[in-house]
């Protein structure tokens, strides 16, 4: 069974990102059967730092097995996508040139895609019934304290407990008038079209 392996920074990309490949293996290659082990973990201000990527590659590595593939999924934070995801990219597919890798940054924060599809989460996770998008959501620097200030109650978003679900929930399509995101669909597209074996 063919796997893709990811690495995150954050606990609550543990628990969305094979999530977010299962939603897109449904939507993209249906009937793929598909491992997803649990993602490695290393903080961002480490994987950027020399041979914490490149470890972490070989942990994926080993986890995805041979007919497998790496997935990579990083906060820009405040740095600028278009040169550090290359940068990182190469890190990663010198280390192991022999496996699949896609590498994505999410512009500034994980939770942007939610805020591009905002009107898809209404009533969920306490979020208003009246949410409507940002104008400029990739631009909003402090998206969890967004979805926060949109919640009914006492309550306030929670990584660990609302990112999941968030990730269920929220219309991809819509998201990916995010370029953050869609760049996150094709990276994630290319890996799962790989992995699909070819018809006789």
């Amino acid at each position: 069974m063919p796997a893709i392996s990811s690495i995150v920074e954050g606990d609550g990309e543990v628990q969305a990102v094979p999530l977010l490949i299962r939603r897109l293996g449904a939507l993209i290659t249906p009937g793929l059967s598909l491992h997803i082990p649990r993602p490695i973990r290393v903080k961002r201000d480490q994987v950027v730092k020399p041979g914490e990527l490149e470890r972490a590659v070989e942990l994926a590595a080993r986890q995805a097995g041979r007919n497998g593939a790496i997935f990579v999924l990083l906060d820009a934070d405040d740095d600028c996508p278009a040169e550090l995801g290359p940068s990182l990219l190469a890190r990663a597919a010198q280390a192991r040139s022999d496996f699949i890798i896609g590498l994505t940054l999410a512009k500034h924060e994980y939770e942007a895609r939610f805020l591009a599809a905002a009107e898809s989460l209404r009533g969920q996770r306490n979020l208003s019934p009246d949410l409507t998008s940002p104008p400029d959501p990739e631009n909003v620097h402090g998206a969890k304290e967004w979805l926060s200030r949109h919640m009914t109650g006492i309550h306030s978003y929670v990584e660990t407990l609302d990112q999941a679900p968030l990730t269920v929930g929220f219309d991809l399509m819509a998201a990916r008038g995010s370029d953050s995101f869609d760049k996150c669909f094709r990276e994630i597209e290319r890996l799962l079209l790989a992995l699909k074996p070819t018809a006789p």
